[in-house]
């Protein structure tokens, strides 16, 4: 099985960025969750995990599109 494209480690993930102390943690660290949840929501819709094949799926996990999200910490991509 591969990999997710936003597969995370809770604890790395957070050890680095807080190594790095950047000012805009807040907002990467929403930025990489919400990734990680829209990439979860499309494993469920499409019936396979990412980069995954199977002989019931029926839908097609076919890119993305840019998308901007206006939060209180911030506009993330």
């Amino acid at each position: 099985m591969a990999a997710a494209p936003y597969s995370i480690d809770p604890t790395t993930y957070l050890d680095e960025l807080l190594a790095q102390a950047s000012p805009d943690l807040m907002r990467e660290m929403l930025q990489g969750f919400i990734n990680q949840i829209l990439s979860t929501q499309a494993d469920q819709v499409c019936g396979a995990d990412y980069a995954t094949t199977s002989d019931s799926r029926t839908k097609v996990r076919n890119g993305y599109r840019h998308r901007d999200l206006d939060t209180r910490v911030g506009t993330i991509d």
